[in-house]
């Protein structure tokens, strides 16, 4: 019968061809990598892995938590699905339940670790209600927390959307039969629900899995696999291959998943129609369920508490007093409108085509008569999707893409989401679609329908408020991502997201949870408006409502495609802090350049592997970048033009860089926690080596910082490698689960209170302390290493306009930032000797990359000792 159904041919195709240029190319390209070195193909890659005991621990601990997660995950959202469909509770707090089952999912997920800190941590809400920590929320407990609330709202549409055409008449018939109520739970209500309980199971375990945000935040010494792909991608020294290698080892679980999902189908019930009766009363089941989704619902509630108090707060947990100031001063920033309106473009994109992908997959699914070969491909599709953590598909773009049309364009992003979350849409799609009377095209055919017309006319409608839910799970997934849109997105396409991502570069705390709130808020008003969507209007009200949703949803979508973005601004990449960006900004603006460049913060081990991938294809003019990286760099690509203007430096400097700043490390106290432990102030690196200082001490990771190298160069400055070592080992172990993947990582613990010593730059204590927190400077005597940051031009068409902007920056931005890194880099300069620090040094040998990877060596052998 293939013959007679074209339509289903020709949507196969299409999918088919969508797969296999943007799924299967970029993941082949990524795949190819793990086999190459300097030298071309080969195989040490795999054979070093099969011996790493590090990578097996964190594989096998990423699958003990993960597959936790995904159970206690899977248990609860169907105790919350059979609440809403099974009870006779009153619909309001049914109506509750679900809002509250679905709400982290409205929220981006790198707050979430955040949300854990300041709510179980030890100056969290909970530890300041009941005086004590309830328990550690760093390594098993704080990551399965934080994986459940991840993952919940998955599992939970999963269940809901099945339980919706479960037909409870067999109920009744079960009791008639006289069915044990064990018997009649497993017959009319487990069984048709097995395929789905074994995709929410499956779902949930690959997105706890291929998580790295809140590992981030609470994995502590709990390795997992996700954590050391983020080292390998987006570490201070990026390597695509070993990257790509464990990317193909997280691909493994994906391969069983598939075999059992094939399997379990053979448990699929199909209905002839879902009879909507009255349940038999039963108070104590009612009772019983009611509890316990509150009790959830509580706990949920309890953990995004903080989100909401914390923007209003000027201080936590030092200054609790009410401010808007943190509100008023982020939704005041120029640029967030326009990135505001890109998120909403690209959500609305993503979930209008999203849905008809993901919906016309199911049908090629679940209502045609194509071979089965086709039918098992588009679950191969759904398993691979559903696996493919985010940011390695978007280092896969960024390799796929560059040098196309495509690089840095919605169309990109769009599509990059869309398949990102096909998984979950088609998942839902099938099972609705699986649910509905097999005979609709049968019939419509006898009554000489074409397929095409019985799908719109009887089969449409009848997954309407499947494909509501479809919608909305791709729009508020797209608002709220964000692992694979920092290796694709560009300074005109840039998204909420991501400016959240450039706040935690910042360790602005506040703004990130206003931001939240300001997705939070958006995605509630497109739930609210598909909730209504749903339901029938037969009574004028309810037109008059949905006709008032139709306009303010077209206000919306007229405020979001009628933006146009500056296309012809130079583009300026940097990694400095908030204090550069105002200084760069302040002296373009000052001097005829406003409104003729977009600056565009990123993380420094973000930048550096779009430079190492993109090139001089990447979307930048000019770039602000750590010194040694522009240099590896330069050697690498060739990118950067020459300085064509005087430099007066005190330092020799290549000719296609200018200094910028000199960042400089040092000892970090909380002063609060430090009086509380009864804590000695620390004077050396050596000192935190002392066991009184066990568990309050938090540094970075030299893997994933340049903040670390500070702190591993002045400890071999000062001690030379071997005694050095026994330090290190010594101040490790202190350290404990407080060892940060980010620079700013230890700076935000220690405001948080979670620990009372931090090593970090210099600078942000010092505006801490001017901002009235209990935040001290230690210079330790062991030097105030310093790094240097840069400016370079790109080789490109608007270098000249590029260079002059430099020109401005360096003669004029500099004389704020000497305020800010006192420490003189031109000939002339005097730096503020009231902020200077004691012991400014500089390492004995030149910075590069090949010297950071022999200290990354060094400081893993610490580690592994």
């Amino acid at each position: 019968m293939l013959h007679k159904q074209k339509e289903l041919k020709a949507i196969y195709i299409a999918l088919m061809l969508l797969f296999v240029v943007f799924l299967f190319t970029p993941v082949a390209l990524l795949f190819a990598q793990s086999f190459q070195n300097e030298q071309g193909i080969t195989f040490s890659h795999y054979t070093g892995l099969l011996q790493d005991k590090i990578f097996w621990k964190a594989f096998f601990n990423s699958v003990m938590v993960s597959g936790c997660a995904a159970l206690s995950t899977t248990i609860l959202a169907f105790l919350l699905g059979y609440t809403i469909h099974f009870t006779n509770l009153k619909s309001v707090w049914k109506k509750q339940i679900r809002h509250i089952a679905t709400m982290p999912m409205l929220l981006p997920t790198i707050t979430y670790g955040f949300a854990i800190i300041y709510t179980f941590g030890k100056q969290g809400l909970f530890t300041k209600l009941f005086g004590i920590q309830l328990f550690d929320i760093y390594g098993f407990c704080g990551l399965l927390i934080g994986y459940i609330i991840y993952t919940l709202p998955i599992g939970f549409l999963l269940m809901d959307n099945t339980m919706k055409f479960i037909d409870k008449k067999f109920d009744i018939v079960s009791r008639i039969m006289q069915d044990t109520k064990s018997k009649r739970l497993w017959m009319t209500i487990i069984m048709p629900m097995i395929p789905t309980l074994a995709a929410s199971f499956i779902q949930s375990f690959f997105l706890s899995f291929t998580d790295f945000g809140i590992p981030a935040s609470v994995g502590g010494e709990y390795d997992v696999v996700a954590t050391l792909l983020f080292q390998k991608m987006l570490g201070s020294v990026p390597d695509f291959h070993q990257g790509a290698l464990i990317a193909v080892m997280m691909l493994l679980p994906s391969i069983f998943s598939i075999f059992i999902l094939h399997y379990l189908e053979r448990f699929q019930i199909k209905y002839n129609k879902s009879t909507v009766i009255e349940l038999p009363k039963n108070k104590c089941r009612d009772y019983l369920c009611f509890t316990i989704s509150v009790c959830i619902s509580m706990f949920i509630l309890s953990i995004f508490a903080v989100i909401f108090l914390l923007p209003f707060m000027n201080a936590w947990p030092y200054a609790c007093s009410f401010t808007i100031s943190h509100v008023i001063d982020t939704l005041s920033n120029q640029n967030l409108i326009g990135i505001y309106r890109n998120s909403l473009f690209v959500s609305l994109l993503t979930a209008l085509f999203g849905t008809m992908i993901a919906y016309s997959a199911a049908l090629t699914n679940m209502r045609s008569q194509l071979p089965s070969c086709m039918k098992k491909s588009m679950d191969v599709i759904h398993s691979i999707s559903n696996t493919i953590p985010g940011m390695v598909l978007g280092i896969a773009y960024l390799l796929a893409w560059k040098k196309t049309p495509l690089q840095n364009t919605f169309i990109l992003i769009v599509i990059c989401n869309i398949i990102h979350y096909f998984s979950t849409p088609y998942v839902m799609a099938k099972s609705a679609l699986g649910k509905m009377n097999a005979g609709y095209e049968t019939t419509g055919m006898l009554m000489g329908d074409s397929w095409f017309q019985t799908i719109r006319r009887v089969v449409v409608p009848n997954s309407k408020s499947t494909l509501l839910e479809m919608f909305r799970f791709y729009f508020v997934n797209a608002m709220v991502t964000i692992s694979a849109l920092i290796f694709i997105v560009g300074a005109n396409t840039a998204v909420l997201t991501t400016k959240i991502k450039e706040l935690q570069h910042f360790a602005k705390f506040d703004e990130i949870f206003v931001l939240s709130l300001l997705i939070l808020f958006t995605n509630f008003i497109v739930t609210k408006v598909i909730s209504l969507l749903s339901q029938p209007c037969e009574k004028m009200y309810m037109k008059i409502k949905k006709g008032v949703i139709l306009m303010i949803s077209g206000c919306i979508l007229l405020f979001t495609f009628a933006y146009a973005g500056s296309k012809d601004a130079i583009v300026i990449y940097s990694n400095g802090d908030e204090e550069a960006l105002m200084a760069m900004k302040h002296a373009l603006d000052a001097h005829g350049y406003e409104n003729q460049y977009i600056l565009q913060s990123i993380s420094t081990s973000e930048l550096g592997g779009k430079m190492m991938a993109e090139g001089l294809d990447i979307e930048a003019d000019i770039i602000t970048m750590s010194s040694y990286y522009i240099d590896s760099v330069q050697q690498q690509n060739h990118m950067f033009v020459d300085i064509t203007f005087p430099i007066q430096s005190i330092h020799a400097t290549p000719s296609y860089a200018l200094p910028l700043t000199a960042l400089e490390g040092a000892i970090i106290i909380n002063t609060k926690v430090i009086r509380d432990q009864h804590l000695p102030i620390p004077a050396s690196i050596k000192d935190l080596t002392k066991d009184i200082y066990k568990g309050y001490i938090s540094i970075p990771d030299i893997n994933a910082s340049s903040t670390g190298w500070l702190l591993v160069q002045s400890i071999i400055e000062a001690y030379g490698e071997t005694q050095g070592k026994q330090i290190l080992q010594k101040l490790l172990d202190n350290v404990g689960p407080h060892l940060e993947s980010s620079g700013s990582g230890p700076v935000k613990k220690l405001r948080s209170g979670e620990v009372a010593i931090a090593y970090g730059l210099r600078h942000q204590a010092l505006k801490d302390k001017e901002n009235n927190l209990p935040i001290e400077v230690i210079d330790p005597i062991e030097g105030n290493m310093q790094l240097s940051e840069s400016i370079a031009v790109l080789d490109k068409e608007h270098q000249e306009l590029a260079m002059e902007m430099a020109n401005c920056i360096q003669t004029y931005a500099r004389k704020e930032l000497i305020q800010i890194y006192p420490n003189a880099l031109y000939k002339g300069e005097t730096a503020n000797l009231n902020y200077a620090s004691r012991y400014p040094k500089q390492y004995h040998e030149a910075l590069c990359v090949e010297l950071l990877k022999e200290h990354q060596k060094f400081f893993k052998e610490c580690q592994n000792k």
